[in-house]
């Protein structure tokens, strides 16, 4: 870690919730909240939501599209089997491995999506804000620089929940 942050750490659900309520009233907005399980309140009150639901749609439309229009191709227009009165098009034969192969398309390009912007790589150097941080503990990454002279208000919100570290 190149860069000094101050960290709350508080030992249950509802002191993070009111330490996080009373920092965010304050106009400071925490870097990053690590809890042991997801906390819904600190979801919405950090503000982010993810797009990758969207991206997994159109990821599945465009391989079902793609998985489709090569099996007509390759069936139908560049290698036709004629035998035992099949039709051209078998249309219906192409249904469960354009399902299998869309949801497996889905599968890949999401984990790779979501790698990609977590950047999260094979090799890379976790950064460890606290050791027990999402073992049992709960904890607030803070930024001093975004405090400004609101420091002692926000450590004290914080001493009063939990610890400062």
């Amino acid at each position: 870690m190149s860069k000094e942050y101050i960290l709350g750490v508080f030992n249950d659900e509802a002191t993070l919730v009111d330490a996080f309520e009373k920092i965010k009233a304050k106009g400071i907005m925490p870097v990053e909240v690590f809890t042991p399980y997801p906390i819904h309140e600190i979801l919405e009150g950090m503000g982010k939501k993810t797009r990758i639901t969207h991206a997994a749609f159109f990821y599945g439309l465009f391989a079902a599209v793609g998985i489709l229009s090569f099996l007509t191709y390759a069936a139908v227009i560049d290698w036709p089997l004629h035998y035992g009165g099949k039709p051209f098009n078998a249309f219906p034969s192409f249904i469960v491995v354009t399902i299998v192969a869309t949801i497996l398309s889905i599968t890949l390009l999401t984990l790779f999506t979501f790698s990609a912007r977590a950047k999260i790589f094979p090799g890379k150097k976790a950064e460890i804000f606290h050791e027990r941080a999402t073992d049992d503990k709960f904890v607030i990454v803070l930024d001093p620089e975004s405090l400004g002279a609101d420091s002692k208000a926000v450590e004290e919100i914080i001493r009063e929940h939990g610890e400062v570290e």
